[in-house]
């Protein structure tokens, strides 16, 4: 059977280094299904997808990683967000054509931000400049620069698939220089098309078929959003009176489009009273407390 919409964890066991291979299938087509944009612009949100969801699974958290892409260029925003239970979803805008060009040529001056939101803690923030010939050239960048860490990655997507490979040294006080080289020498041999045509297994063999590998359970991934119609009363309400007052003396109804998965929420005058009288009780009886 062949494997898709999986992320595969693995380590070397006699070696100080571990890695995460993932490919994207059906949660890919949804996710871009409602984004517009030439077809490398897609490409960036699924490589973006793919690493999201590989930098999520190096960390233990609950909550959601949020890869962030900003520039001056004819692309302006690439987002990619992956929880710890591994449902993705993304969004990029920017120019409705944009020619094919190196990382620097399509964002422009920019920079990626990575965010860590912990539903048990703080939000953790790394930036690094978008600099480098691709997505996965930054993103080796930011371990590098922010957590001290040998990393490399693969990314790629085409109209059907959005995959990864990541290796990354174990942060131990061992010295694992001789390793991480020995690594990084066999994995250089990988091919974009080795990427999209083997599952997990076969790819390992093919790289590491003399080391000893230990390879984890498959861990599904899948498209979901995390918009509501609670979650959108939340924001209006944030917005008080006078605002929202004044935005449905020009319009009738106040309209509000998900830019990741373009579910629509329509709210009148009625509803907007109501969210106003609610949400005020809410936090007043919990102010009282």
């Amino acid at each position: 059977m062949i494997e898709q919409d999986l992320l595969r964890r693995f380590l070397f066991e006699e070696l100080g280094v571990r890695g995460e291979w993932v490919k994207l299938t059906h949660s890919w087509q949804a996710a871009k299904f409602h984004q517009r944009g030439s077809e490398n612009v897609q490409q960036q949100l699924g490589q973006a997808l793919a690493a999201v969801v590989m930098l999520s699974a190096t960390v233990k958290f609950t909550g959601s990683m949020i890869l962030q892409a900003q520039g001056d260029g004819d692309i302006k925003t690439l987002v990619a967000q992956a929880t710890d239970q591994r449902k993705i979803r993304g969004l990029v805008r920017g120019k409705e054509n944009v020619a094919e060009g190196s990382l620097e040529t399509l964002f422009g001056q920019g920079r990626l931000v990575l965010t860590i939101e912990s539903e048990n803690g703080q939000p953790y923030q790394g930036i690094v400049p978008l600099r480098g010939s691709n997505l996965a050239a930054v993103v080796q960048t930011y371990f590098e620069q922010s957590e001290q860490l040998k990393t490399r990655l693969w990314l790629f997507a085409n109209a059907t698939h959005a995959v990864g490979l990541l290796l990354q040294e174990l942060p131990t006080p061992e010295d694992h220089e001789a390793d991480w080289e020995h690594i990084e020498i066999l994995a250089n041999t990988v091919t974009e098309q080795e990427l999209f045509d083997l599952d997990c297994e076969q790819l390992l063999y093919r790289l590491f078929n003399e080391e000893k590998v230990r390879l984890f359970d498959p861990e599904p991934v899948e498209f979901s959003c995390a918009c509501s119609r609670p979650n959108i009363e939340k924001t209006l309400f944030a917005m008080g009176r006078t605002e929202l007052e004044d935005i449905l003396k020009e319009q009738d109804i106040i309209e509000v489009n998900c830019e990741f998965c373009s579910e629509q929420y329509r709210f009148d005058k009625i509803d907007v009273e109501n969210i106003l009288s609610q949400h005020s009780n809410v936090n007043t009886s919990e102010t009282r407390h």
